[in-house]
């Protein structure tokens, strides 16, 4: 029950962060674009402010696409071996990746304290400390070392036959409402089929 909350409320940080950084940042962007091509007065602090709107953006968003399982993954391997091996290798990348989150988000802590230390402000940005903008690295790598170890917590449990998912293309077509392989019926098999392959080729198979 405290995961589940756990997880809302990380998966709302990861959303809104993400959503409010890249919103930000383009209008204070084109603000600026705006001032300085048609009121000749650039703003000195837009530049720097707008960077870390994207930064913060980027990382948060970044871990949320852990939980959607979204970030870019080659299956072709996996996709060869048997369920088992296949099921081991899962669960031995994603330790791996699970561990370098980690060292990732603690190391970043550490430097964080380093520039409170040496008290490091931004001159752009009416001296503001620069942990604020650093705080991103170690909470943002911690969410999504959260979210990795729940869907490490998910292959373990799940049975090796069924480990192995289906590819994105096909959960593209899932999310618009059109079932996956394993539900359709033997009618619409081919048909599904086809509609997979044409979301592959138009991606390039990058899906």
């Amino acid at each position: 029950m405290i995961i589940n909350i756990l997880s809302k409320i990380i998966g709302f940080i990861n959303q809104s962060i993400a959503a409010i950084g890249i919103t930000a940042g383009v209008a204070i962007s084109f603000t600026n674009v705006v001032a300085r091509y048609v009121f000749d007065a650039s703003l000195v602090w837009a530049a720097e402010l707008s960077i870390f709107m994207f930064l913060w953006s980027a990382f948060f968003g970044a871990a949320y696409c852990f939980k959607k399982d979204a970030h870019i993954a080659v299956t072709i391997v996996l996709d060869v071996m048997p369920s088992k091996l296949a099921k081991l290798m899962l669960i031995l990348s994603h330790i791996i990746t699970l561990v370098f989150l980690i060292a990732v988000s603690y190391y970043g802590y550490e430097y964080l304290l380093l520039v409170i230390d040496l008290e490091e402000r931004s001159i752009d940005l009416w001296g503001m400390p620069m942990w604020i903008p650093y705080l991103v690295i170690p909470i943002a790598f911690a969410f999504a070392a959260f979210r990795v170890l729940e869907r490490l917590y998910i292959i373990i449990t799940t049975n090796h036959e069924m480990i192995l998912k289906e590819s994105e293309a096909e959960h593209v077509l899932a999310e618009m409402g059109i079932g996956a392989r394993r539900n359709a019926d033997n009618e619409n098999v081919k048909e599904l089929d086809n509609m997979v392959k044409e979301v592959e080729k138009k991606t390039g198979g990058m899906l």
